[in-house]
């Protein structure tokens, strides 16, 4: 055949493109503002910059991913030796350009979103995470997993997240409702509005909150306030495991009716205000707060 020699060319040159490593199609995700974020591959080095999206990568198998975070990113012990890059209200921009990270998570309540604008502008590649509900966490655990290619690990920690926070719920979905403040801060006076993840929390265990109208995150609010809702359990953080002093001033107030039955109560905010799967370890701690307050309702 007189076509041969272009036949043998041809299958030659079929043989060796086969060979070839397949071209990787584009990791594409949308963040939590609905803006598409793209990599080439898998993050290799990924700065945080709000400790629960630390945290949450850890626990999604990609610690060893993190180059930089801010302060307060002290759990697991590891995320103690990352490189700081300011703190989660201010970030070193320098800083984080110096890292050459190919992602950077950041925190859309918590960041100063000009910043973020000025990170994208330098050419960085930037998630924004904002989970506002237990299941969430879930969903972030995956998505941190896609990002980062630790898929398979972030895939059990979501299912043992999942699993945990159905037998929560499933526990505390009859329970008698229980009105509470939940207290941030005493000066000036905060709290958690509706679409904070806290307020899902309280609604997990079978609580409602009496501020849960208000559209803020963290809303100031008077003690006037507080007075007229009148609420049966008053629940306050502070700055770490210690209980706040300032949770008893409001000891002065008798006719409160968490005042009267002694339904004062702590949570550290570690396990209670980061968005990370250490949530359900504050939400039991908060259910079993509830259900010592339903225990010591008047016997009708």
């Amino acid at each position: 055949m007189k076509n041969r020699p272009l036949v043998r060319h041809v299958a030659a040159f079929a043989i060796a493109f086969a060979l070839l490593p397949a071209a990787r199609a584009d990791l594409v995700v949308k963040d939590d503002t609905g803006q598409e974020v793209r990599l080439k591959g898998p993050a290799k080095r990924i700065i945080t910059l709000a400790p629960h999206a630390a945290e949450t990568l850890y626990a999604a198998g990609a610690g060893d991913r993190l180059v930089g975070t801010v302060e307060y990113s002290d759990y697991p012990a590891e995320a103690k030796k990352v490189p700081r890059v300011g703190g989660y209200s201010r970030v070193d921009l320098e800083a984080v350009a110096a890292l050459k990270p190919d992602l950077v998570l950041a925190w859309e309540s918590g960041n100063n979103l000009t910043q973020m604008d000025k990170l994208k502008a330098l050419g960085l590649t930037v998630y924004v995470s904002q989970p506002n509900t237990m299941a969430n966490i879930a969903y972030q655990l995956e998505q941190m997993g896609r990002l980062a290619g630790t898929e398979a690990a972030a895939k059990l920690a979501a299912e043992r997240f999942r699993k945990r926070l159905e037998g929560l719920r499933a526990s505390y979905a009859d329970k008698p409702k229980v009105r509470v403040f939940y207290q941030i801060w005493k000066a000036p006076l905060m709290t958690v509005g509706g679409p904070q993840i806290i307020s899902d929390a309280i609604k997990l265990c079978g609580g409602d909150n009496v501020f849960g109208h208000l559209a803020h995150m963290a809303p100031t609010v008077s003690v006037e306030a507080v007075l007229e809702a009148d609420p049966e359990v008053i629940i306050a953080t502070g700055m770490g495991d210690a209980r706040p002093e300032w949770l008893h001033d409001w000891d002065k107030w008798t006719r409160m009716t968490a005042v009267k039955r002694g339904n004062l109560f702590h949570i550290n905010p570690d396990i209670m205000q980061r968005h990370t799967p250490r949530i359900l370890d504050g939400a039991e701690k908060l259910c079993a707060d509830l259900d010592v307050a339903r225990s010591r309702r008047p016997a009708k």
